[in-house]
């Protein structure tokens, strides 16, 4: 397996209606690296963002098949991660690191 850096393991967070609906439970969406696993993940956000994580949960997505003016192209798969904060700690990303 292969050994990450912290800040290459996070990707960038995922800014959609569903992520957001979710941060009133404590809860962030991040787009991670597709070879990070649960415990890679939970020590970079707690050591870029200083905050305590609770629970990680993974979920990879498959690449879809496109028809872009006749021809047939793959947009590429992606990991993201769900990642559950402490009661009372939060993120602000609107913010850079």
């Amino acid at each position: 397996m292969k050994k990450f850096n912290s800040l290459d393991t996070i990707i960038s967070p995922r800014i959609t209606e569903k992520a957001t609906s979710l941060s009133e439970y404590n809860k962030i969406v991040f787009k991670v690296h597709k070879g990070a696993n649960k415990k890679t993940i939970k020590k970079s956000i707690e050591k870029i963002f200083k905050v305590n994580v609770i629970k990680v949960n993974t979920i990879s997505t498959k690449g879809k098949s496109k028809l872009v003016r006749g021809k047939i192209t793959k947009k590429p798969g992606y990991k993201k991660a769900i990642v559950t904060l402490k009661k009372g700690q939060s993120i602000d990303l609107s913010t850079g690191v």
